[in-house]
């Protein structure tokens, strides 16, 4: 009988049950939300790749950003949506993993990109041009899947 309770609970235990938490969001293992997706386009808008991306959209968002991301592979990334168009920049601090930085016009045309970022550093990091929209990826990232400054991005939220 005993184990026979003990197989109920387990059982039970790996169930998922529903609750009031917002489902559309995946969280992983490593703490970081997938709200969303961002593909990467080249002029001709053939994909160079696409990416789960969580999405900074608040100022308290925006401000914690990858802080105390220890791990971001090659299919995640943070989309940086500001409110406004402005040469804002950027900066490592609290953030312990090199980053490559794309900064992105309101029409979404990649601006240019600062590439390999110096972890926990406070410098800013500034766009070349007014930016609406950054993403933060893996360093090495834009090497690896040819992102230039003639790369256009397109991102869609998870309903």
């Amino acid at each position: 009988m005993r184990l026979a309770s003990l197989l109920l609970v387990l059982l039970l235990g790996s169930l998922p049950f529903s609750g009031c938490a917002d489902e559309s969001a995946e969280t992983s293992t490593d703490g970081f939300e997938v709200e969303g997706t961002l593909s990467f386009l080249t002029p001709d808008a053939d994909t160079l790749r696409t990416i789960g991306v969580d999405i900074a959209d608040t100022d308290a968002e925006r401000k914690r950003g990858l802080m105390r991301q220890r791990s971001l592979g090659y299919d995640r990334g943070m989309l940086f949506v500001f409110d406004s168009v402005d040469e804002g920049g950027m900066w490592m601090k609290n953030t312990p993993l090199p980053l490559d930085i794309v900064f992105v016009a309101p029409d979404s045309q990649v601006i240019n990109i600062a590439r390999r970022t110096t972890p926990f550093s406070e410098e800013s990091i500034e766009p070349a041009a007014p930016r609406k929209f950054v993403v933060e990826v893996r360093a090495g990232f834009a090497n690896r899947f040819g992102l230039t400054d003639s790369t256009r991005v397109r991102w869609t939220p998870t309903d």
